[in-house]
């Protein structure tokens, strides 16, 4: 497999492709095979930091570097010494930080701001991006000499339901996460509702399979995860356009009640308490919907 393989070297890696396909899982999964695994592993989004902060982020600075820098803080540089650092959407970065990123894998080195004195580290770097790097360096958006050195390994990671074998394996590492919660334990799936994972077209990709589980696991009960836990999408529920077709309370309502009951398989007691009314209440109201 390409990851293992790249894993067992130390070479700079940039993973391409679409947002959701789980860039950051294959980067710690690279990290996780490597001779560094037992070192940190440090991931960060650049494309939600400002500049500044995302110096500081990387850097660190020293106590009055900046308006608000009360103390000394250490960056995530001098945090991950001797483990990696993932990138994530490393087009996003400021140019002028582009500059002290292409220093520290150059030089091993890098200087906190506000500091003067350099500072010795010794990373692995993995970035990732969905754009194209050759792209942003056309537009002078991006550092060529960068682009080479962290793209040593250029990784692509299609969407997710084109690659095969990945959908089940990374559904069960998402099952294994949440047993971990105590709020269920599923050991099984029941095969219509495999089905239709394998048949979804994933849009979302790996960061919408991730959501379909834990609702699963807030929707559902007991070992197996059932076709009534998956998301509506799965089970070729449409949703309703509420623009172009308004819907009444008392459709609302209708709605409401049936989803509580299918919910609780059918029992009324649980679904009253679900709902958090009485199960008179509930009775009542399943007659005036002709649900009794």
């Amino acid at each position: 497999m390409l990851i293992e393989r790249v894993a067992q070297t130390d070479t700079s890696v940039l993973i391409r492709g679409e947002t959701g396909t789980g860039k950051e899982l294959v980067a710690r999964a690279i990290h996780r095979l490597g001779p560094r695994a037992e070192q940190p592993f440090r991931a960060i989004n650049c494309a939600t930091l400002t500049p500044e902060l995302l110096a500081s982020e990387l850097f660190g600075h020293i106590k009055g570097a900046f308006t608000g820098a009360v103390r000394d803080r250490r960056g995530l540089f001098e945090l991950a010494d001797g483990g990696t650092i993932f990138l994530d959407e490393v087009a996003e970065i400021d140019l002028e930080i582009q500059a002290r990123l292409l220093r520290v894998i150059q030089e091993q080195v890098f200087v906190p701001l506000g500091a003067t004195e350099p500072r010795r580290t010794d990373v692995r770097m993995i970035s990732a991006t969905h754009q194209s790097l050759r792209d942003a360096v056309a537009e002078r958006r991006f550092r060529a000499d960068l682009m080479y050195r962290i793209r040593v390994a250029p990784l692509f990671l299609p969407p997710l339901v084109d690659r095969d074998g990945d959908l089940e394996a990374l559904i069960w590492h998402f099952i294994e996460d949440f047993n971990k919660t105590g709020r269920r334990s599923i050991s099984a799936i029941a095969p219509d509702a495999l089905r239709a994972i394998l048949d979804y077209s994933w849009p979302g990709n790996v960061r919408e399979l991730r959501n379909v589980v834990e609702c699963a696991f807030a929707l559902g009960e007991g070992p197996t995860l059932s076709f009534d836990d998956l998301a509506p999408e799965l089970r070729g529920i449409e949703p309703r356009d509420r623009m172009a077709r308004p819907v009444s309370l008392e459709q609302l309502e209708r709605d409401t009640l049936i989803d509580a009951l299918r919910r609780t398989r059918g029992r009324r007691g649980e679904a009253a308490e679900l709902l958090g009314m009485s199960r008179t209440t509930l009775w009542r109201k399943l007659r005036e919907h002709d649900l009794a």
